[in-house]
């Protein structure tokens, strides 16, 4: 009976390991490209569209939303509609900062997203921050846009924040 019962153990070892190796193999580690040229288009008019497309789709988002529904919270202590928008609007005035871009004139961080619920008022905060993020991204040289950002972790470019 021992007997029968290591050889058990024995096998589901094998079985085991067996299988391990062979998800090993099966699986193998992504291959960095050796391919090191930088992209042959224009980084930060890629980044503008991008943004632009966000600044359509949140916009249309906030306006198909009754005004009713603005102060409405899926649970206590979660951000109501209107707070969502306006923390939207606040990381299009946020990230740019952290780029060098000087913080946009009349935007006060400090209960941003607690400052309204009134609808025309919060897509009028997303539109002057999506412009403010979008001019942020065109003044930019490719230079300065490519440029390293450490502070965001290593390999991170200031491209990283616009996109």
């Amino acid at each position: 009976m021992k007997r029968f019962l290591r050889l058990l153990v024995y096998a589901g070892l094998g079985t085991g390991l067996a299988s391990a190796a062979f998800a090993q193999e099966t699986a193998p580690p992504p291959v960095q490209s050796a391919d090191k040229t930088p992209p042959s288009y224009d980084l930060r008019a890629q980044a503008a569209l991008d943004l632009q497309q966000l600044q359509e789709k949140f916009t249309k988002l906030a306006e198909a939303i009754p005004q009713g529904k603005y102060s409405w919270r899926p649970a206590e202590g979660v951000r109501s509609i209107g707070e969502l928008f306006l923390h939207v609007a606040g990381a299009g005035f946020y990230f740019p900062t952290l780029k060098g871009t000087p913080a946009a004139p009349g935007f006060t961080p400090k209960d941003f997203e607690k400052s309204t619920t009134d609808k025309a008022k919060v897509i009028e905060w997303l539109n002057k921050s999506f412009t403010y993020a979008i001019a942020s991204v065109e003044s930019m040289s490719n230079a300065q846009f490519a440029a390293p950002l450490p502070k965001l972790g290593p390999r991170q470019t200031k491209a990283t924040l616009s996109i």
